[in-house]
């Protein structure tokens, strides 16, 4: 039986991108705003571009966390700590996939990680162990996943938990992307630093850059 996901922030251009994705994909996704109405129209938005029969339910962010086995958080680095403080009574013993790269304006392309070491680093470090935090998609473009095109690139996931990372190896693999175990969550400032680094890199040369894996195993888990 497929998970039901929460995708906390899923009224942004990245949350609504990959509830597109895994919509289609045939996952239930509660849809997680701090309006309801604004999560409902969300849905409504999702439904109609997607034409076809989905599990799309809107929720407050808290309410969605709490109904759903795996949890992915789409919000900008400025509003990572408080969805943080917001969310915890409801992960206890689920997947908390954090997506956040520690972008801060103006200077985007330039790498600015914060002082715990990651976003992914942070969140597990506030969540408590009992808590299994992922760090994935930090480097697929959001409007290519909310196109109607095939997906191309390669996911890093990061975690402390095998089991919590081939969960989400398995939904980047549902979506049309290849995902790599990138090892524990230490591992995630690779990502999220790569993200300014893909920015200075479109901004220079145009077009939607992304990262690929070469020279691997697929089969391989670590």
């Amino acid at each position: 039986m497929s998970p039901t996901l929460a995708i906390i922030g899923g009224t942004g251009d990245l949350g609504s991108g990959l509830a597109i994705r895994l919509l289609r994909a045939g996952y239930t996704v509660n849809i997680g705003s701090r309006s309801l109405e604004k999560a409902e129209q969300i849905v409504k938005q999702l439904c109609t571009k997607i034409a076809k029969p989905v599990n799309a339910v809107a929720a407050t962010n808290l309410d969605a966390a709490a109904a759903a086995d795996i949890i992915i958080l789409t919000v900008p680095f400025s509003f990572h700590d408080d969805m943080l403080k917001t969310l915890a009574p409801a992960l206890e013993g689920k997947i908390f996939v954090d997506t956040t790269v520690p972008l801060m304006p103006p200077k985007v392309a330039r790498v600015q990680l914060p002082e715990e070491g990651s976003a992914g680093l942070k969140a597990q470090q506030t969540l408590g162990e009992n808590t299994h935090v992922v760090s994935a998609f930090q480097n697929v473009a959001a409007h290519m996943l909310a196109s109607d095109e095939p997906l191309e690139g390669d996911v890093l996931v990061c975690g402390n938990k095998k089991a919590a990372r081939q969960a989400v190896v398995e939904l980047a693999q549902a979506i049309g992307l290849n995902a790599y175990h990138a090892g524990a969550i230490n591992n995630a400032a690779a990502a999220e630093a790569m993200t300014s680094l893909l920015i200075f890199i479109n901004k220079n040369y145009g077009g939607h850059a992304g990262i690929k894996i070469i020279g691997t195993e697929r089969n391989s888990l670590d």
